[in-house]
């Protein structure tokens, strides 16, 4: 996939709309505790500062739903990004109102202003075109770094892409990385390529399983999701989470792995409590034996030898999706030896974003990988094979 880059199109002059995720946790106060998406956007903010664009950003934050609430305001990002940036960042008090219209109009070369919440708006979430209009009258060029949000077919990511020329929209410096990244490694891995999958349940990750294993060597799977693999080998997984319906798909995969020669990695022991709690009393246990009762909330040490033993020799590691509930310190460590064992690695080391980030940021590893994606479910998309409906009206058709 090759995408139409903001180095392909001519800028220079002119009013530029950027589609940014500010999407960014805070505190209860409103503090912002991990500003790693803006300064993921400053490469593209610079470059079109230094071309002498007048440059509006817009991004949501959280999910208001479709009106104004303070709790959700971007004046906390505006402050951050004047820090980031050393300049004025102008904020307006509504997305398309009589606010954003005049400050949007009257914008010189050099300014930057940044829109309120654009789920302020409910045209935003139900990809409007209507809505989409009034923001691309905004400006000249469009240009898409939003990687988080672009698999949303949402109007400020697709829609507003209808009112922009091919020679007039492109991808921003974030987006492009994070596709090729994902693309590169998928279409031309260098080999062992081992993908190492996690988080809570098969369902949201069962089309990449079945992606994956078409293109890797190994796979680990770890995390709740693979209580449903476990009670498909008729293992006693006692109160762990399982999907029932989906142990056929699981058996399947399972099958498919041996067929492909895809070595398929299993726990063989977890650390069970009785409830997701921090309170909680914890036991370890093998696989073949939990409990009824107990619940598998984390890899056991034998299971993280077994996995940090898989690793070696990789030439490529796709991460996605925690080992156990990593939000609870006592559920945590399985994730994060994982995280230690990856980052110590030779290997090209690909992070999909949403909790496998923060999982790598809370074991300090972050500075070790090689790329850490700024989008969750954006990413898993893409190891599903699909094209983002955010990308795909910015990418270059090959000629027959």
């Amino acid at each position: 996939m090759t995408l139409r880059t903001i180095k392909d199109i001519e800028i220079a002059g002119k009013k530029v709309f950027i589609r940014c995720d500010f999407n960014v946790p805070q505190d209860e106060f409103g503090n912002i505790t991990d500003d790693r998406r803006i300064r993921s956007a400053l490469a593209t903010i610079n470059y079109c500062v230094d071309h002498n664009c007048a440059v509006i950003l817009a991004s949501h934050n959280g999910r208001p739903k479709g009106e104004f609430d303070a709790k959700y305001t971007l004046a906390p990002i505006a402050k951050r990004l004047q820090t980031l940036l050393k300049r004025d960042v102008i904020l307006s008090a509504d997305v398309i109102g009589a606010d954003a219209a005049g400050k949007s109009k009257a914008l010189k070369s050099g300014e930057i202003l940044l829109l309120e919440n654009l789920r302020f708006e409910k045209g935003e979430t139900k990809n409007d075109d209507e809505f989409a209009k009034k923001l691309a009258d905004m400006a000249e060029i469009y240009i898409n770094d939003a990687f988080g949000v672009s698999h949303r077919a949402h109007a400020s990511v697709e829609a507003i892409t209808n009112f922009f020329a091919d020679d007039s929209k492109a991808a921003g410096f974030l987006l492009n990385k994070e596709i090729n990244f994902f693309d590169r490694t998928l279409q031309h891995p260098t080999r062992p390529f081992i993908a190492v999958i996690g988080g809570s349940k098969v369902s949201g990750k069962l089309q990449a399983l079945e992606n994956l294993l078409q293109k890797v060597d190994k796979m680990i799977v770890g995390g709740g999701m693979a209580f449903t693999f476990l009670k498909a080998l008729g293992e006693q997984v006692g109160d762990s989470l399982v999907e029932d319906e989906l142990i056929p798909d699981a058996l399947r995969i399972m099958d498919e792995a041996k067929k492909r020669n895809v070595k398929f990695y299993l726990p063989v022991d977890v650390v069970c409590a009785q409830s997701i709690d921090a309170n909680a009393v914890t036991i370890y246990t093998t696989t073949k034996e939990i409990p009824f009762g107990w619940k598998g909330l984390d890899i056991g040490p034998a299971t993280t030898r077994l996995f940090r033993e898989a690793l070696d020799g990789a030439q490529t590691i796709l991460w996605n999706g925690p080992m156990g509930v990593f939000e609870i310190d006592k559920f945590a460590k399985g994730s994060f030896k994982i995280s230690h064992r990856i980052a110590e690695s030779h290997a090209t080391k690909i992070v999909g974003g949403g909790d496998t980030a923060d999982v790598v940021q809370r074991a300090d590893d972050a500075d070790e990988m090689t790329f850490i994606s700024t989008g969750g479910g954006a990413s898993l998309e893409l190891l599903e094979g699909k094209i983002l409906p955010g990308v795909k009206a910015l990418e270059i058709k090959e000629e027959v």
